[in-house]
């Protein structure tokens, strides 16, 4: 059997490496959802795809790229990257969001944000998350997976671009997330998916 110092897909989720390429393929799943669905079904599984690129992407920012800043050598220039990737990821993703799944441009678009996702994912995976498991301890690891954890259950339901850095997200995110919860109740309420 592989060694999980080199191997860490083969952590559980209590690890938050292992977590966070649990939901990878969580993500490259919903992508496969989303592109095979049509109709209501269709926009009910983008909704969910959204959320969770949501929730991820706040939650790395707020726990796993700072300690990476601090923890691994070269690890602002790292991490200055994926936020980058995380941005560009994050317009699209709100344009898509913001024309509904019934848009003309859609599936070029679905087809460029999933593109974008997963090499932004491989990258995480390769350049920090592999550094991580060999610079960190077990210890370390299992305590950003609860931070990970913590965050996400705070974190935005819905993309917003600008708002990449622990700070940015300590200081608004929480509204952001209370005004998108209520916005996501009030359109199931309402009977509107977008």
């Amino acid at each position: 059997m592989a060694d999980s110092k080199t191997m860490p897909e083969l952590m559980d989720e209590n690890d938050v490496v292992g977590l966070l390429i649990r939901q990878h393929a969580m993500i490259r799943d919903m992508f496969d959802d989303v592109e095979r669905a049509v109709g209501e079904a269709r926009a009910e599984a983008f909704e969910r795809l959204v959320r969770l690129l949501a929730v991820h992407e706040t939650a790395e920012e707020e726990i796993v790229h700072p300690y990476a800043r601090r923890v691994l050598d070269g690890g602002d220039a790292i991490v200055e990257e994926r936020l980058r990737e995380e941005n560009e990821a994050k317009q699209l993703l709100t344009l898509m969001e913001e024309r509904g799944t019934q848009d003309p441009s859609f599936d070029s678009h679905l087809r460029k944000l999933r593109i974008a996702v997963e090499e932004h994912a491989r990258a995480e995976e390769r350049y920090e998350f592999t550094r991580l498991v060999r610079e960190t301890s077990e210890s370390e690891r299992h305590t950003m997976a609860l931070g990970v954890k913590a965050a996400e259950a705070l974190a935005p339901t819905h993309p917003h671009p600008g708002v990449e850095s622990a700070t940015k997200n300590l200081l608004v995110g929480t509204p952001i997330a209370i005004m998108d919860r209520v916005r996501d109740v009030i359109r199931h309420a309402m009977g509107k998916k977008s």
